[in-house]
């Protein structure tokens, strides 16, 4: 990208089959592996969780982030037990311009489901600070195996 400070449009759209090729490879980079301390799944096991787990649950809502006509992440909404939980990827390209906030309001506008849960890896700092900024707060960590998470909950309390 010539000027990666600039993009001009940010649009939440339902997920293309297209779209899990970059899915695929945004979550096999070392940097966002190293940061969200969640292990890359080799091709079959990601295009089947996609397609069962994720796709293939009317509960939840998902939608492919797009910048400027490119497929530039996801967001995610689901329920585990009774909490309602998010989660995002984002490629690298477009960490650190305003995206993850313009896509993450947006996408919180249309999952109106309060309260809502967050629980990126300790040390993800751009993922807390992103949380925050629209309007999650912390409320204490949990383990998920090896690796400790922060807690963040937005409209409701834990």
């Amino acid at each position: 990208m010539e000027n990666s400070a600039q993009f001009t449009d940010v649009v939440l759209r339902d997920v293309v089959a297209a779209d899990l090729e970059a899915f695929l490879a945004y979550e096999h980079d070392p940097e966002a592996v190293r940061r969200s301390r969640f292990p890359p799944r080799e091709r079959d096991a990601f295009m089947a969780h996609w397609k069962t787990r994720v796709l293939g649950d009317p509960a939840n809502f998902v939608q492919t982030v797009v910048v400027d006509g490119e497929t530039a992440g996801n967001i995610v909404a689901w329920w585990e037990k009774d909490r309602r939980f998010i989660g995002y990827w984002f490629g690298r390209p477009y960490w650190g311009r305003g995206i993850g906030t313009e896509a993450l309001t947006a996408f919180l506008e249309r999952e109106t489901a309060r309260p809502l849960y967050a629980d990126p890896a300790v040390g993800n700092t751009g993922s807390v600070r992103l949380l925050e900024k629209c309007g999650f707060t912390a409320t204490g960590t949990v383990r998920h195996g090896e690796n400790e998470h922060v807690v963040l909950v937005l409209g409701g309390s834990a």
